[in-house]
């Protein structure tokens, strides 16, 4: 996993002064403010994002099991400026809703996003590597070290059961925005601090249970990309996979490969403090 200040790094990384960039830092606070997974993030319309309430909705994802989850008001200004100064120079009429599209309008499949994600995090220069789930881990892990209740953690995450030693309570969104937002280091641009430890061989039990369970995904995961390789190849930075030439749009549809800078300067691309990362105007 990568502590905050190593999170904050690999978030510093992409170009801000281009809207590939600015995209790219969207789709990696969103990935650390919800701990969603990869196929989860791709599939999100821009519809599902309830900047009011501060909270996203999850349609179908693993198991099929629709949630909505909070997301932090710093990636939500990342998604609402990505969405006006970007988003409108890739979308290829008509416009299906999806969220985050690749240069040629069209959705990014999970080992394309998996690659990009890994190469940002290589060049965070933080002597770690991984990809999409390194921030799934990293999101849980900081909750948990800030105090918050495992089963807060278990809603965030999507999992059906965490332990067969206690019964899943459903907790409500707000009550899930207000923890979310006390206990995640990246939710607003004001530091959190760690709760002590306390020792309590219940919740040190239920933690490790939690921890092997992402450890599990992370294999699942790794096994698809795989899979995902075999079906389509190897993709360079932001080039949807060959496998289907009639899937992609045509020459005189495609929007161009340069997307429309943002009216305002871009915020400053150096490495943030911890809970202290710009936050576009």
């Amino acid at each position: 996993m990568l502590s905050a200040s190593e999170a904050e790094a690999v978030l510093a990384v992409p170009d801000l002064s281009l809207g590939f960039g600015i995209r790219d830092r969207a789709m990696l606070e969103v990935l650390y403010s919800t701990g969603m997974r990869r196929r989860e993030l791709i599939g999100l319309s821009v519809w599902d994002l309830d900047a009011e309430r501060g909270t996203v909705s999850i349609r179908q994802g693993k198991g099929r099991r629709d949630r909505m989850v909070p997301i932090g008001e710093r990636a939500l200004a990342w998604v609402a400026k990505y969405s006006a100064d970007v988003r409108p120079g890739l979308v290829v009429p008509p416009d299906a809703g999806v969220l985050f599209l690749t240069k040629e309008g069209l959705d990014f499949t999970p080992d394309h996003l998996s690659g990009l994600v890994t190469r940002y995090v290589e060049r965070a220069d933080i002597a770690k590597h991984g990809s999409c789930h390194l921030f799934r881990h990293t999101m849980a892990t900081l909750m948990l070290e800030g105090g918050a209740d495992i089963r807060y953690i278990q809603q965030m995450l999507g999992h059906a059961e965490l332990s067969t030693t206690q019964i899943y309570t459903q907790v409500s969104i707000r009550a899930l925005k207000a923890i979310h937002t006390a206990t995640h280091p990246g939710a607003t641009n004001q530091p959190c601090h760690s709760a002590e430890d306390d020792h309590d061989p219940e919740r040190t039990h239920a933690t490790e249970e939690l921890l092997d369970t992402l450890d599990a995904e992370a294999i699942e995961e790794h096994v698809d990309g795989e899979h995902d390789d075999d079906q389509h190849g190897h993709l360079d930075d932001d080039r949807p996979p060959d496998a289907d030439p009639a899937a992609r749009p045509s020459a005189a549809n495609r929007p161009s490969h340069r997307t429309a800078e943002p009216d305002a300067d871009p915020p400053s691309a150096s490495p943030p403090e911890p809970g202290t990362g710009p936050v576009p105007e």
